[in-house]
């Protein structure tokens, strides 16, 4: 990812065919893909608050497809499924799609970053864009660059099937386990975007790890990985 600060006009003009829309204010699509690291004295002039708002239009404009599109699901599995769709894999994968990351204005020393603070990255870039995109042209633009980028991904059928947690403990019930145990091992990333990683445990067998942006995420991957490696689940039953 660039170290250098990016020109706004020729930044804007790289990403207007992929946004679907003319920035009329280039330097907030600029401020929009610069990481803290490079932000210099001006505390304003980084991605993290258009970050959080992004965050919030995706989960709307997603939670939306999923209700109309699976008009039979209960709260539990539109929860799965839009964890699924909006999870930091997810949109670090179309952020490499459309080239986000060579546009990211960032320090040097984000040059060295581990895989997983390089996914987190792509993705909060990803979701700052989505911003940028919704404060030019309101919630049909931001829905529009949404739909052509998410809704053509494949939906995996079994992602949903039940809830890992639910899952987990009536299988471990059946195998004498007892009650799954979990436990927050690690806590990473600024407070309004932490990244958490939990164990569950259940007697007699490996404990399982799970990763996510909120405890509950990480818990249901936790339990989905429990399920997979005793081959309760299989692959394409995992979150």
């Amino acid at each position: 990812m660039p170290t250098r600060r990016l020109n706004a006009k020729a930044l804007a003009a790289a990403l207007e065919t992929t946004a679907g829309l003319t920035f009329r204010d280039p330097e907030r699509l600029r401020r929009a893909l610069t990481h803290a690291s490079a932000r210099g004295k001006d505390a304003g002039s980084d991605y993290e608050r258009m970050e959080f708002l992004g965050d919030r239009v995706l989960g709307l404009v997603v939670a939306e497809f999923l209700y109309q599109t699976f008009p039979e699901a209960s709260e539990g599995e539109l929860s799965l499924r839009l964890n699924g769709m909006v999870n930091a894999e997810t949109l670090a994968a179309i952020s490499e799609e459309i080239g986000l990351p060579d546009l990211i204005t960032a320090g040097s020393e984000m040059q060295t970053l581990d895989s997983r603070k390089r996914v987190n990255l792509r993705a909060d870039a990803l979701e700052s864009l989505i911003a940028a995109i919704y404060l030019e042209g309101g919630i049909e633009a931001a829905r529009s660059f949404i739909a052509r980028h998410w809704f053509a991904r494949p939906i995996a059928s079994g992602v949903a099937r039940r809830d890992p947690k639910t899952e987990l403990q009536e299988w471990s019930h059946v195998a004498g386990g007892g009650v799954p145990v979990y436990s927050v091992e690690g806590r990473e990333g600024p407070d309004h975007d932490p990244v958490f990683t939990v164990n569950v445990r259940v007697n007699g067998f490996q404990p399982g790890t799970g990763v996510g942006r909120t405890k509950r995420q990480a818990e249901q991957a936790a339990a989905a990985a429990v399920l997979m490696r005793e081959g309760v689940w299989k692959e394409e039953d995992s979150i």
